[in-house]
């Protein structure tokens, strides 16, 4: 893993620190390559639950503008610059959105660009009363990316992502909740403490059966309700087998709050 790129597994939850706050914790190459590999490495050592955060007050500040310049001053070919910067970034986002188990993005600052696709590809996104989030692409003259174009609309409707898009605006951290770009703002000095209660909440949840309501509701908006109440079964299948619904069941009837361990 990169050293720009740092994993922390306690109890059972994964925090996945973009490291480099000197460039706004950029994605370069490195940066990105990282990602996947804390990413892959969290789900091997099964983790409940993937945190992203950023360090020095920022998420992150989007794709590696440097890289960018170097390109156009090289005139590097355009296949060149796609395969070797642009998709390493893109896959690092897919990387997290497809990752099993329920993420938490903490938005503690600007995210901008690739990095506001990075916070979105999370299931659930907190920030702090000065985050940031802008999809402004189109500020270095580039289409969107690293995934915009499926993770946008989603959250905010098509017409709501294209205004997001074309204006490359800086959307404030209240606006960014009434759009539903995030689920919670937290005041600064309450940023952490909230956010890793409610963290901690998700973590010490059934995971075999968050993780099948996870691909349910990600796959929901593309099936209709037969297939949707078929694919529910299937799912039930699984969950109704795992130690934590037995736990479940038996706190219910005992009326006692159940004790999960994930399995």
């Amino acid at each position: 893993m990169s050293e720009l790129v740092t994993l922390e597994i306690v109890d059972e939850t994964a925090t996945l620190t973009l490291n480099d706050p000197d460039v706004r914790n950029a994605l370069t190459v490195e940066m990105a390559e990282g990602v996947q590999s804390a990413v892959a490495e969290a789900e091997a050592e099964n983790a409940r639950c993937l945190v992203v955060e950023g360090a020095g007050g920022v998420f992150c500040a989007g794709g590696d503008v440097a890289a960018m310049m170097e390109g156009v001053a090289a005139d590097v070919d355009i296949e060149t610059r796609i395969e070797d910067y642009a998709l390493p970034v893109n896959r690092a986002v897919q990387a997290v959105a497809e990752c099993p188990m329920p993420s938490v993005a903490k938005v503690d600052g600007p995210a901008f660009g690739a990095g506001g696709a990075l916070a979105i590809a999370c299931d659930v996104v907190l920030a702090s009363e000065r985050a940031r989030i802008s999809f402004g692409f189109r500020q270095v003259g580039l289409s969107v990316d690293s995934g915009t174009s499926h993770l946008l609309p989603r959250l905010v409707g098509e017409n709501v992502a294209k205004e997001l898009v074309y204006t490359g605006e800086l959307v404030e951290s209240d606006r960014a909740l009434d759009l539903g770009l995030v689920n919670h703002v937290y005041p600064e000095e309450e940023f952490d403490e909230r956010a890793d209660d409610l963290v901690a909440d998700i973590a010490s949840g059934p995971t075999v059966a968050l993780e099948a309501s996870k691909r349910l509701l990600e796959a929901g908006p593309t099936r209709d309700i037969d297939a949707a109440i078929e694919a529910e079964a299937d799912a039930l299948a699984e969950t109704i087998a795992s130690e934590d619904h037995s736990e479940g069941a038996y706190a219910f009837a005992e009326g006692r709050e159940p004790e999960f361990e994930g399995r």
